[in-house]
């Protein structure tokens, strides 16, 4: 949002992702970004626009990547993710008191495969921690990019580009 001279501030609110039940990437980004506005709403109203995000990596096989749990898991999810073709699935709910506006949006990345030395050095440097499919497209993953298809933003949690339109409508 800085990137996009967009104003914002950055509360928490309360979702367990973990109720949700789908092994579906585009899925599971619309239940959880649904779900923490939900739980934004009830704790601020809507005095203020609201706008919660979730994001999942979608490997070559469908199968949901998220937050790894400790570095055993980021190192699995990363080799999936090593000379393959991934999707960084985001899904945003933004709700003001005149409108809602909810998208799922992503965007695909071909990776060459990690050198096994430098994944353990990302490894050691936690880093990968907190995000999903422990990626970082803006970082580790970046060298190792041959293709995408799709907004970085995207990648990076949030489709802003999708969204600016959305937030100019209210000012």
């Amino acid at each position: 949002m800085r990137k996009f001279s967009v104003g914002f501030v950055q509360k928490p609110a309360d979702f367990d992702e973990d109720k949700i039940i789908t092994s579906v990437a585009k899925d599971f980004v619309y239940q959880a970004s649904k779900g923490k506005l939900e739980a934004a709403q009830k704790l601020y109203g809507l005095d203020m626009p609201l706008l919660c995000a979730d994001s999942v990596i979608a490997a070559s096989d469908g199968t949901i990547l998220r937050k790894a749990k400790n570095v055993e898991d980021a190192r699995r999810i990363l080799k999936l993710q090593s000379g393959s073709t991934v999707s960084i699935v985001s899904g945003l709910h933004y709700k003001t008191q005149k409108m809602l506006f909810v998208d799922v949006s992503a965007t695909h990345y071909r990776f060459a495969p990690f050198e096994a030395n430098d994944l353990e050095a990302y490894l050691e440097s936690g880093l990968w921690q907190g995000k999903a499919g422990g990626c970082m497209v803006e970082g580790f993953c970046r060298k190792y990019i041959l293709s995408v298809n799709g907004y970085e933003s995207t990648a990076m949690g949030l489709q802003v580009e999708t969204l600016l339109p959305w937030l100019e409508q209210e000012l």
